[in-house]
């Protein structure tokens, strides 16, 4: 089973730049989307149903803003908008699939440009990490895909000395994903497998960051440690470019 998780950073805009073809070639039989930046109405289903999947999407109130999506080849069993936080969920920031063993969460954390907007963000964390444990009493095997707007250890970004006080490596953020991951029991599949292998998943658009490859680690496929042991393939896909953060890639045997 192969898994993609991919903040487009506008969908619109990826659709301009053959999202669909590279979708079709690299053909996931799941893909997690954040970023979506549209509603529901705005989003060309039919496209997704023509290459065969069957999609799903929890939009943001304020237009043009935020929101998640899921296509899955395989139909689930159901489909869950949101977690029952109205502020989370007027910004369209998580959205679970339930399969038949196991579930599929595509989540946008929020990122934090002020101090304000940090303390908003460490919220939502300690809310998500609650309603995954609380999840986790049903349904216990997880795919946890997305943005987490978080390098979680010094290998995750190009510059650990010089950006230790940036909003997406502070201490506290770090700490709560260290948390996130040991209390829910879950493992960073891309790190399993890569424990020393130093690759990125978002770069600036200025200072030609990309070219340069001065990125962050910011998007993860995290997977409760009951499935660790079908983790076979965990990549990210830096040559794939219609957004400024790459796809990250999941593969699990059967």
């Amino acid at each position: 089973m192969k898994i993609i998780s991919y903040n487009v950073n506008g969908i619109r805009a990826a659709f301009t730049k053959d999202f669909l073809g590279w979708l079709n070639a690299a053909s996931p039989d799941i893909i997690c989307i954040q970023e979506s930046k549209a509603g529901n109405d705005q989003i060309d289903i039919e496209s997704f149903e023509q290459l065969g999947y069957h999609s799903f999407w929890h939009s943001a109130v304020r237009k043009g803003y935020s929101g998640v999506g899921i296509a899955s080849k395989i139909p689930p069993k159901s489909i869950h908008y949101g977690c029952g936080i109205e502020q989370y969920d007027n910004e369209g920031r998580i959205l679970r699939a339930d399969f038949e063993d196991f579930s599929v969460i595509s989540v946008y954390v929020p990122s934090a440009s002020n101090i304000e907007r940090l303390g908003f963000k460490l919220e939502f964390c300690y809310d998500f990490l609650h309603y995954v444990k609380t999840l986790q009493k049903e349904i216990p095997n997880l795919i946890i895909s997305g943005d987490f707007n978080i390098c979680h250890q010094p290998i995750d970004i190009h510059n650990p000395i010089g950006l230790k006080n940036t909003s997406g490596f502070l201490p506290v953020e770090r700490e709560w994903l260290s948390r996130f991951i040991e209390e829910c029991d879950l493992t960073d599949s891309f790190r399993y497998l890569n424990p020393e292998f130093q690759q990125f998943s978002w770069w600036s658009y200025r200072q030609n960051s990309r070219a340069r490859n001065k990125g962050w680690r910011l998007d993860y496929h995290f997977v409760s440690s009951s499935l660790k042991t079908r983790i076979s393939r965990a990549l990210m896909l830096p040559e794939v470019k219609h957004s400024d953060h790459c796809p990250v890639f999941l593969e699990l045997t059967q």
